[in-house]
């Protein structure tokens, strides 16, 4: 039976995630999709689960009256079938809706809802360009989709179930009141106006309080995560109690917005409860007055009493109800600042997958730059233009800032140019899409990260459908498959299925690299970029290293980038950066013999190195 409830909504959802609205009605509707019959469903039950909850107090009211008036010796003769309706209402009906309302809203949407928002979320969040993680802690993301699913779904069923419980119960409430005397019925209208005023007053408070709230828990977490991803420089710097300090001042920030919301509670629960009080009175002394003036039944005002007693109960309910609300939307409104931001990179339309024929690289006319301090453009590139042929091997060479990490970021298409255009084999770059421009690109970076999975699936991301033979052949060929071996972890996994920790830090530099290598070696793409790709390497590896790099390169376009220039000086041609733009091209030894920036950086190694002017 549970299954049942469960399948009955899909918190996994096929359909390509899109960027979410900026409102947050809109928002939340979008995130809602194909949660909306079983929403309704759950709020008609609800519904009748309240009509049928006031109409005990009805029962109540006649059965206090028949035991004033009613023979005993004839009592069950007279009222047989009410009374058996009233068992039926209490012993079937009231708890058969309930169930039937708990399993379409626990198991069809409390689980499967906010599991939705997230896998939405989530894979939209990959979609965002480098820019967008670069400007936020991982784990303040994290924090925000764990938490903007859940106060979406928050915010959603209490806003129907407040919906259903104050306008149904309460307007059976007034109606039932007003058939045994209207004048009962006054003191709960009065109440109710003002019951609507301190909410109205007091909860949109809450709201800004818990926007502040939801940002500095984020922060909290963002800073917390952020210590413990980077725990090994906290340790080598010995800065434990300079992260604390950090995380403390955080902490105090949180703690700083959760003051005001508790004085707030309070004051909201105080104002409440007087309110009822003055309610429960109101209507107690005119109950009696009316009794004694022989206007009202002692049924009549058991109804009155019992409904004000229940409403008493209600609107602490109702109160925390709407409190929790305005946080929830507090809360989405500070995760749509986050989850709504639009993608900076995105894919045309329909396009097709890039072709790569040989593997020719074209930069044409290409300006790129960004926004620096105080929003002053800062140019990177202006009218670049490089082409590199089909199978050829480049190297970039330039200081540190002249350019060759952007430049390899723009063909990988992370950032977008400005003006120009990017092409391989004649296709411009932004014409494809970019899950298909990436898989035709290899690429091993200096600072390698490693998934914290096993040695197997970190190279298998290379190519997700290869053998256990050919993982291991590409381990072999980059002379990782010795050491892989030897892992082993804290749950007793060993060799290829030990894991790596985060980011692989339970690997040294030369061993991440190494596996990296591999990684690239299984992917096998004809267009290969290299950064510093043997700079974690002791020198004996990186000789067997650079043996192999050499061997994968043939029949490929090669990018790289290397400070040590010993380790492209054989590639066909160098390009030297500066400034933005190629202000040298030739052979190792053509440069040399120019005597320009090329020749003066060469002059200027030491140990392999690009020294400083």
């Amino acid at each position: 039976m549970f299954s049942f409830f469960e399948r009955l909504t899909q918190p996994f959802p096929d359909q390509p995630p899109a960027q979410p609205p900026k409102g947050i009605i809109a928002f939340c509707r979008h995130y809602t999709q194909g949660m909306w019959k079983i929403i309704a469903t759950v709020s008609l039950l609800s519904a009748i689960v309240a009509i049928l909850e006031v109409t005990l107090f009805g029962f109540l009211g006649q059965l206090v009256d028949w035991f004033s008036e009613h023979d005993r010796e004839t009592f069950l003769a007279n009222e047989k079938w009410t009374l058996l309706g009233m068992g039926v209402t209490v012993l079937v009906l009231i708890p058969g809706f309930i169930l039937l309302r708990s399993l379409f809203s626990r198991q069809a949407l409390m689980a499967n809802y906010p599991m939705r928002i997230r896998w939405q979320a989530h894979r939209y969040l990959l979609g965002q360009s480098l820019s967008f993680f670069h400007d936020e802690f991982a784990g303040r993301v994290a924090t925000k989709v764990m938490q903007t699913a859940l106060s979406v779904r928050e915010t959603v069923m209490k806003v129907l179930d407040l919906l259903v419980y104050i306008s149904v119960y309460f307007i059976s409430m007034v109606v039932l009141i007003f058939a045994t005397d209207w004048r009962l019925a006054v003191p709960l209208i009065i109440w109710f106006f003002v019951y609507i005023g301190i909410l109205r007053t007091l909860v949109p408070r809450l709201k800004t309080v818990s926007q502040r709230q939801a940002d500095a828990r984020s922060v909290m977490t963002g800073r917390i995560v952020d210590s413990y991803t980077n725990i090994t420089t906290v340790k080598l710097f010995s800065h434990s109690r300079r992260e604390a300090d950090y995380a403390r001042q955080s902490m105090d920030g949180f703690l700083h917005t959760v003051y005001p919301q508790m004085r707030l509670v309070t004051i909201l629960e105080s104002c409440v409860e007087m309110a009822n009080a003055i309610l429960i009175f109101a209507v107690g002394a005119l109950s009696i007055y009316l009794w004694l003036h022989e206007a009202v039944s002692p049924g009549d005002i058991a109804i009155a009493v019992s409904l004000c007693l229940r409403l008493n109960g209600m609107s602490h309910w109702i109160m925390w109800e709407v409190s929790g609300l305005f946080e929830n939307l507090g809360t989405v409104q500070d995760g749509i600042n986050t989850l709504a931001q639009p993608v900076a990179v995105t894919d045309k339309p329909n396009a097709r997958n890039l072709q790569v024929n040989g593997g020719k690289i074209e930069f044409d006319g290409v300006h790129f730059g960004y926004m620096g301090a105080n929003n002053t453009p800062i140019d990177v590139f202006n009218d670049l233009n490089i082409h590199i042929q089909a199978g050829e091997k480049v190297g970039l060479v330039g200081r540190s800032g002249a350019g060759k990490s952007t430049l390899v970021n723009l063909l990988m298409r992370f950032y977008d140019t400005q003006s120009g255009a990017i092409r391989i084999d004649g296709e411009a770059i932004d014409e494809v899409p970019q899950e298909s421009l990436r898989s035709l690109i290899s690429m091993v970076t200096q600072d390698t990260s490693l998934m914290h999975r096993s040695v197997r699936d970190n190279i298998l991301y290379g190519r997700t459908d290869a053998t256990d033979e050919q993982v291991i052949a590409a381990a072999k060929q980059a002379e990782a498959h010795e050491f892989i071996l030897s892992l082993t972890d804290s749950a007793g996994r060993t060799g290829y299925d030990a894991h790596v920790g985060e980011r692989g830090v339970k690997l040294s530099g030369g061993q991440r690299q190494r596996i990296a290598i591999a990684r690239v070696l299984l992917k096998d793409a004809p267009i290969l970029i290299l950064d510093e790709a043997t700079s974690a390497l002791d020198s004996e590896v990186e000789a067997a290293i650079q043996e192999c790099l050499n061997s994968v390169m043939q029949n490929k376009t090669v990018l790289a980038i290397a400070h040590r220039l010993s380790t492209i000086a054989q590639m066909d041609r160098l390009l030297v950066l500066d400034n933005g733009q190629v202000v040298e091209s030739g052979t190792h030894s053509e440069l040399v013999a120019k005597k320009g920036i090329y020749a003066k950086l060469w002059a200027h190694q030491t140990g392999g190195f690009i020294g400083v002017e």
